[in-house]
């Protein structure tokens, strides 16, 4: 097998002109090794995509094969330094394949695709039959031998959790973390055999965005094109469709206090300080002091003078000053375990905002702010900035706060410009955040608390 055998059957193995490959191979050194066991992209300056090539004589010798391998590790890539779980365990490891081929199943679900792991990983043995589809999926799945040779209650909660991973619903990498290891018994054993990189110098070594930040945005950018499952597994895999659910709203009064001072700052002009002002206003009310109005006029030629006449008093107060601010929510799947305090905050800031809130995702869909209390979600799983500046322009809005965790992507050419044109401030809110995305737009910044209160 030649050198050139490798990335020209990686090539081949991909629909024409599909998921922005020639990025990738324009940025990857690919090469054949056998000092791995599988595949593994090496995340440096120059990053490598290192393929063993007797696995794939083996084990990936089909097109179909060959593009489940390449579309594992790359998930591994993209998926695993999203900073979810920071640090490689056997434990971990074993999820993230587990989740991982579930999504890129769902994604290719027939079976000359799947049979890349139904051949390599057998359905007898526990846990390895959880790194596969049951037998007979999508069509008709029975569950694997391994799972039916455990015993009860056991065996019923892991053949739950399976399901789950192949199922039309999928599962995420937070409810595999948190159920899998307590049915995992000893644990993992020594030699299981995983699909890519799981050495903690390679692909998931500390910050992937800090190591290599071009192929992170190149194979970013690749994932969020790869064709998506119906209902997909929750994550960095992008869908879309919008589709409805339901978010459980929590009040954090310390974000609330973030939020408000961005929107003081973006309602003002760009002048920090609170958006208040001393105004007069004039109350109606009856007073014995005689008044020129109309209603005396007319009782007194009539012979009938007034006791009490109608006067207007003068009341000093504080008013609301500036621009109503359009808020954009990310609703994306990475933002899952924050929206709900995040619609909490959002909603305290409720009068100093627009009654549309505008989520987005790959879209943009307003909600009202009563919908925004029910917990109304609607997103497609992915993000993209371009909807949100193609919404701007359409509507014509010059004053926004986005609320994100950052993972957008960068904005260019028309969406640049309407974007620098706006005043904007962008509040970045999550577990882990993306800071570069939208640098070079944002008039001003803020990271909001998670979970704190005041």
């Amino acid at each position: 097998m030649t050198s050139a055998t490798i990335p020209d059957r990686i090539l081949d193995c991909f629909p024409s002109g599909s998921y922005a490959l020639t990025a990738l191979l324009r940025l990857l050194d690919i090469v054949e090794t056998e000092e791995i066991p599988t595949a593994a992209v090496e995340c440096r300056e120059q990053p490598r995509l290192r393929i063993n090539p007797v696995f794939v004589a083996r084990h990936a010798a089909t097109p179909e094969k060959l593009l489940m391998l390449v579309m594992h590790e790359l998930h591994h890539v993209l998926l695993g330094h999203t900073t979810l779980f920071r640090a490689a365990t056997p434990v971990r490891n074993f999820v993230f394949d587990a989740v991982i081929n579930g999504l890129i199943c769902r994604m290719f679900p027939e079976p000359a695709y799947t049979s890349m792991l139904t051949d390599f990983y057998d359905q007898a043995s526990y846990p390895e039959c959880l790194l596969r589809p049951p037998p007979g999926w999508p069509g008709r799945p029975t569950p694997p031998k391994g799972i039916a040779a455990l015993p009860q209650p056991r065996r019923d909660r892991v053949m739950a959790l399976h399901r789950a991973l192949y199922s039309d619903g999928g599962a995420t990498y937070q409810e595999v973390f948190e159920a899998l290891p307590r049915q995992l018994g000893a644990g993992i054993p020594d030699g299981m055999p995983l699909l890519g990189d799981h050495d903690p110098d390679g692909a998931l070594g500390g910050r992937f965005e800090d190591r290599s930040p071009v192929l992170f945005d190149v194979v970013r950018g690749i994932v969020e094109q790869w064709p998506q499952p119906p209902d997909p597994i929750r994550g960095r895999s992008l869908a879309d469709i919008l589709a409805d659910s339901v978010v459980a709203r929590v009040r954090v009064p310390s974000t609330r206090a973030v939020l408000r001072r961005l929107i003081d700052r973006i309602a003002a002009g760009g002048v920090p300080g609170r958006r208040r002002r001393m105004a007069t206003d004039r109350f109606l009310t009856q007073s014995p002091i005689p008044a020129f109005d109309r209603r005396t006029t007319v009782l007194r030629a009539l012979g009938h003078p007034p006791l009490l006449h109608d006067a207007a008093v003068p009341v000093r107060r504080r008013a609301r000053s500036g621009e109503r601010v359009h808020i954009y929510v990310d609703v994306s799947g990475s933002m899952d375990a924050v929206k709900g305090p995040l619609y909490g905050a959002v909603l305290d800031c409720r009068h100093d905002v627009h009654p549309s809130i505008h989520l987005f995702s790959t879209r943009v869909a307003d909600v009202s702010l009563g919908e925004l209390r029910r917990g109304v979600c609607r997103s497609t799983g992915g993000t993209d900035i371009a909807c949100v500046a193609e919404h701007m322009e359409r509507t014509r809005i010059r004053r926004a706060l986005i609320v994100t965790d950052g993972y957008v992507g960068q904005p260019r050419g028309a969406h640049l410009a309407t974007l620098s044109r706006a005043m904007l401030a962008v509040a970045y809110y999550g577990t882990a955040v993306c800071d570069t995305d939208l640098a070079a737009v944002a008039a001003c910044i803020a990271t909001l608390p998670i979970g704190a209160v005041e």
